[in-house]
Parts: C-alpha cells; sequence; structure tokens
C-alpha cells in the first residue's frame, strides 16, 4: 500500500471521528416558559381504542374458556374446536341439529348420540379452547351449559383434562338433565397442581341415549370477580396506561362488512343464550359475551369514560342506507342505544339497563357517527351525517360533541376523526402535522393510529415512531381532543393474528407489552394540565420532545425522544419558575436496536427504567442514549 493510500485512510478515518464528534456535540436547546402557559391540555387526551381482530374479545380480553360454545364455527367435519370422546368400549357420535336450541337466538345445538357407556366407560365432547385451557392451582371455575336429553342418562360429568397425562385437574357432576331445555351451573376446583394451558374441558355420560347441548361455558375467576367478565392480568395492563376514554365497539367491527353482520346492539344485551352472535369483519364468528352493557361495564371497571360509536348507514363491503326515510330506522336505533347508555331508569332504554342489573348511567361526552366513512365512494355520508346530527341535537341539545369520521364540505362536525397508520419515518416527518391546523375548524379526534413496524406486537423502533408523533399531539392537545392507539390486542398463537404491530400480546396464560405499550404508558402517567410556551433549537433531525405542566403542583413533564443510535445532548432552560427542585425523577425506555421487542418468551426485555438526575436549577444540561424515549419530571414553585 502505498503512502499516498495510507494518508487517504487516515485522513477519511480522522473525518469520519471528526464527523461522529460533531454529530454528538450537536446539542438541542429545549427553552421552556413555564410562567407562559400556550392552552390547556386536553383532559381526555390518551384513550383506548381495540375491536374484535386479533383474538381481542373471544381468545382474548373476554374470560370466556370455551371456544366456539354455541357450535356456530363449523370447521372441518362440522363442529369446529370440539371432538367426541367414547372411554373403553363406550360408542358415540355427534353432529349439529339445525332443529333445536335453547333460545330464539339458538335454534340450533350439539346433537351427541350414545349408542354405548356405563360408569366406568362414558362417552361425550371435549372442546380444545383457545389454543388450550389455563388452569392454575387451587382456583375455582364456574361453569354452566344448556342441556336437555331424550332419556335418563344419569348425571353429566364436567372435568378439566390435562393434555399432556390425560389426569383430571378437577371435576363436577350435573345432576337434573330433563327431556326440556334448561340451564345447568357447576363449579370446577383444582387442588395443588403445576399451572398449564395445556387442557381441555370434557362433559362425559355414563348411560346411551341422546344428549342436546348448547352455549357451554367455562369462566376464571374475573376483573373485579365481574360475571361474564374479563381477563385481569389484561385489564391491569390498560389500567397501566391511565387511559380517560374507551372508544367503543370498535372500528370496523361496528360496520361489519354487510349491513346484517354490523354491531347490532340490541341482539348483544340480556342473558348470553339470548344472543344470536355475528361474523366479525376479520374472519371468525364473534360470540358477542362482549355484549354492549359489557362494553360499557369494562369502562367503569378501569373508571374512564365512554366514547359511543353508533352505525350509521355505511359496511366495509360498500352497502350503504340512502338518507332520508331508509336512513330513518338506523336513527331511531342510535337514539335508542343513547338512551341505554345514558338514559335514567325513568327512560324507555334506561329502564332495559336497570333490569339487566345497572340502574346508573354511563358518562358520555362524545358520540361517532360510523367509521372511516370515507371509504363510501356513494358520497352520502355528508348527508347521512346531518340526518344523524340534527335528530341528536334535537334530543340531546348540548350533552353531547358528535364525532365526523369523514371531511364534511357544507357541515362542520363538532370534532372530525383523524386515522394514521405509517412507518416510524414518515411518523418522524409528520410530527408537526397539526401545528398549523386551523383553530377555528372542528376540534380532532385521532381515533386510530399506530407505527406499523414489528409483529405480531411492535419493536422499538416502532415505539420510537410512536413517541415521536405524541409529541406532536400534546403540542396540539388544544385542537386534539381526544387520542387512541389501534388495534390494542393480538393473540400471538398460531392463527391469532389478523393484523400486525399492536400494544399487548398474549396466549390462553400470560401478557406482555410490547414496548410502543410503554411509550404509551409513559405519556399516560405522566402528563401536566397545561402546555407551556416553548421552543428548541439545534438537535439531530431525529429529535423530539413535549412539555406540559400540572398547574397544581408544578411538575414540569419533559418528554424527550432519541430516535438516532448516537447521544443526544439537551440543554434545558427553565424561565418564569420562582425556584426548581435539585433533583429530577427520569423515566428511560431505551432499546439497543430497532429491531428489538419483547416476546411472549422474554416478556421484561424493554421496561422502563427509573432513576433520579441531579439538576443545577433553571438551566442544565442532559444526555440522552441512543434510541431512547425519557421523562424528566422536574419539581417547580
Amino acid at each position: 500500500m502505498s503512502r499516498t493510500s495510507k494518508s487517504s485512510i487516515y485522513s477519511a478515518v480522522a473525518s469520519l471521528a471528526l464527523a461522529a464528534t460533531l454529530v454528538q456535540a450537536q446539542n438541542a436547546t429545549v427553552s421552556i416558559q413555564l410562567d407562559k402557559p400556550a392552552h390547556a391540555v386536553s383532559p381526555t387526551l390518551y384513550g383506548l381504542m381495540t375491536e374484535e381482530i386479533n383474538y381481542s374479545y373471544d381468545g382474548g380480553l373476554y374470560a370466556e374458556m370455551v371456544r366456539n360454545r354455541t357450535f356456530q364455527d363449523h370447521g372441518f367435519g362440522g363442529v369446529a374446536h370440539w371432538n367426541i370422546e367414547h372411554m373403553g368400549n363406550a360408542q358415540a357420535t355427534m353432529k349439529i341439529d339445525a332443529l333445536t336450541g335453547p333460545s330464539e337466538a339458538l335454534q340450533h345445538s350439539l346433537l351427541i348420540e350414545i349408542g354405548k357407556a356405563d360408569a366406568e366407560n362414558p362417552a361425550g365432547v371435549r372442546n380444545e379452547g383457545y389454543w388450550g385451557m389455563p388452569v392454575r392451582p387451587k382456583t375455582t371455575y364456574k361453569g354452566s351449559l344448556y342441556a336437555k336429553t331424550d332419556a335418563d342418562l344419569g348425571p353429566l360429568t364436567a372435568s378439566l383434562i390435562d393434555d399432556r397425562t390425560g389426569k383430571t385437574l378437577a371435576s363436577a357432576t350435573v345432576a337434573g338433565l330433563t327431556k326440556s331445555w334448561a340451564k345447568h351451573d357447576f363449579t370446577l376446583t383444582t387442588g395443588g397442581i403445576e399451572p398449564t394451558a395445556q387442557a381441555h374441558l370434557l362433559l362425559t355420560v355414563g348411560h346411551a341415549g341422546k344428549l342436546w347441548i348448547d352455549m357451554v361455558s367455562l369462566f376464571p375467576p374475573t376483573y373485579k370477580n365481574r360475571e361474564n367478565g374479563n381477563r385481569p392480568d389484561i385489564m391491569e395492563k390498560m389500567a397501566e396506561m391511565k387511559p380517560k376514554f374507551l372508544r367503543l365497539p370498535g372500528g370496523n367491527y361496528l360496520e361489519g362488512n354487510l349491513i346484517d353482520e354490523r354491531f347490532d346492539w340490541k341482539t348483544t344485551i340480556g342473558p348470553e343464550v339470548d344472543r344470536p352472535t355475528h361474523p366479525s369483519p376479520w374472519g371468525y364468528q364473534s360470540s358477542d359475551g362482549m355484549g354492549l352493557l359489557e362494553f360499557l361495564e369494562w369502562t367503569e371497571d378501569l373508571k374512564i369514560d365512554t366514547v359511543l360509536a353508533v352505525y350509521a348507514g355505511y359496511s366495509l363491503r360498500g352497502d350503504h342506507i340512502h338518507p332520508g326515510p331508509q336512513l330513518a330506522p338506523f336513527v331511531d336505533d342510535a337514539l335508542d342505544e343513547i338512551e341505554f347508555v345514558t338514559g335514567d331508569a325513568s327512560t324507555k332504554w334506561g329502564a332495559v339497563r336497570a333490569k339487566l342489573g345497572h340502574p346508573a348511567p354511563f358518562p358520555v361526552k362524545y358520540i361517532e357517527i360510523g367509521n372511516e366513512d370515507w371509504f363510501d365512494k356513494s358520497g352520502s355520508y355528508e348527508a347521512r351525517y346531518q340526518q344523524f346530527y340534527k335528530a341528536i341535537k334535537a334530543k340531546y341539545p348540548t350533552q353531547f360533541q358528535l364525532i365526523a369520521t369523514a371531511p364534511l364540505k357544507k357541515f362542520k362536525p363538532d370534532v372530525l376523526d383523524d386515522h394514521y397508520y405509517k412507518r416510524a419515518d414518515e411518523f418522524f416527518d409528520d410530527v408537526k402535522h397539526y401545528d398549523t391546523v386551523d383553530r377555528n375548524g372542528p376540534k380532532i379526534f385521532v381515533g386510530e393510529w399506530a407505527t406499523r413496524e414489528g409483529g405480531p406486537t411492535t419493536n422499538f423502533g416502532a415505539a420510537l415512531g410512536d413517541a415521536a408523533w405524541m409529541t406532536g399531539m400534546e403540542r396540539n392537545s388544544d385542537l386534539i381532543v381526544m387520542a387512541s392507539y389501534a388495534p390494542l390486542f393480538v393473540n400471538v398463537n398460531p392463527g391469532g393474528m389478523q393484523w400486525e404491530s399492536n400494544l399487548i400480546g398474549y396466549d390462553a396464560m400470560t401478557s406482555y407489552g410490547a414496548p410502543s405499550f410503554y411509550a404509551q404508558t409513559m405519556f399516560g402517567q405522566y402528563l401536566g394540565t397545561e402546555v407551556p410556551t416553548s421552543t428548541s433549537t439545534g438537535g439531530t433531525s431525529r429529535f423530539f420532545y413535549s412539555v406540559t405542566r400540572d398547574a397544581a403542583s408544578g411538575k414540569v413533564f419533559l418528554k424527550l425522544v432519541n430516535a438516532s443510535s448516537a447521544r443526544q445532548t439537551v440543554d434545558v432552560k427553565l424561565d418564569g419558575a420562582g425556584s426548581v427542585g435539585k433533583t429530577a425523577e427520569l423515566v428511560s425506555l431505551v432499546g439497543s436496536n430497532l429491531a428489538e421487542t419483547n416476546t411472549l418468551t422474554d416478556p421484561t426485555r424493554i421496561l422502563p427504567v427509573k432513576t433520579s438526575e441531579k439538576i443545577a436549577g433553571a438551566s442544565f444540561t442532559h444526555t440522552m442514549p441512543g434510541y431512547s424515549i425519557q421523562v424528566l419530571e422536574l419539581s417547580t414553585k
């Protein structure tokens, strides 16, 4: 190698080193004027949105352990997730009987024909659950089924069985089966077993004859011991996020693929046996165990508000209802729904809710008219929205803010719902999206948004994109009244996912939060009541910040996002504070690279870490690691 070549290499290396030094030395300066609030923070800024996708409810949040409990998923052989069992020399077959069922809503059932059985050689059926059934030690499970027979079959035995060993983990008998449909309850209590999801439910009898069953149910302990309730671990994760609202019942799930497959709320209330179920738009049957009242109780358990979406006459495959007389029954149905949710017990539908066990109305401020109606190519949404708007405002002049799901040309809605699904770099480039939006237009609900990187749950690159976008939403929280990431949930088992990049993953036994979940949690937990005037100069193109202040306590929450692999030094200048505490609380979420993530088997790989940091007063310097999301909580007076 020549001296010239060596000299060129040394020069290049020196240049690279100098460039790296300059990148690290390119300080960002954040100046905050604490005595000059720019505007208040919306008190409902961060909330929740999901729908029946990725087995979010059935096989997810909704704690039901029996899959295909009403035998409407036919699958291979006509009865998905159920199999015949005949012990020893017992003989039995099973098939769907379309001529008899326990209710008007469920007019079919599973017929088990037992040709031969006795006490030592019983026959029956087993259910595999949602990729297994979670069974824990010293736990009581509440079960029920509707059944009838054509003969005296003796008692039915319900058992939880270990898939691996065939051992009985818990068992109970159900007596009193008759020739008429009736509900039968039972409980299964485990002893000191090892926890497992490799288990199934077995239902058997010891005599020959015909047995019809339907609405077979088994629940573990639920969050706050709600009947027909939710999984505690997933509810606890949502509570960590400190949400202010739930948008329900979902987006596409509200509309359905066809008009007849929409979320028809009146068919989802009352006893589960009176709910006919319906196809979800994501390729599987919804049990409707998560009905309208269960959605509302979900908000009650988390102490959050309801954002109620009502069906507005458009479904996903293009069907729509023409504005005018054809739409009027759907408007009336929405008014009934609003009354069911918010009316007192003296109203028709408030009385129905009270009869179902909830006399108190639920708090609602926002009502959304439809979902993503910009997909409606008929151009009918503006007229459909106005028809709903006029009817709702006529009955409730000032009670509700009404949300439009597509831009309107001739009518100003109270709130407009914007949706964003982007890559991280696209969010970085769009952080200032709302900085210059006209404040005389409608308020904004960012009803669905997510950085779509990583699957089944997001990776750290997505968390950085999410955090950067949230700094822009906080800075514009005078305009943005609400925002909700979507979707929340995914069952990570094979076949459980229809949409990648979700916040919370789970199987039958456990759940975990993605890096984006922890970014959301940090932004939700550390949020003030006002946005002080602030400016930022310097820093790299991948440095982002937001700042809020709690007016009552004087605490300042400075959120910093460094989406670069290099360290970022930040000079912070606080003006207008009488005094600044000498120690700040620092919360850090840091990734080693953009692909790093949490999984079911490594659920705590990336977690927020709390430390404290000494600061020099109203002006101080802070250095961020590469690929980091941080919150500095400062005490001021």
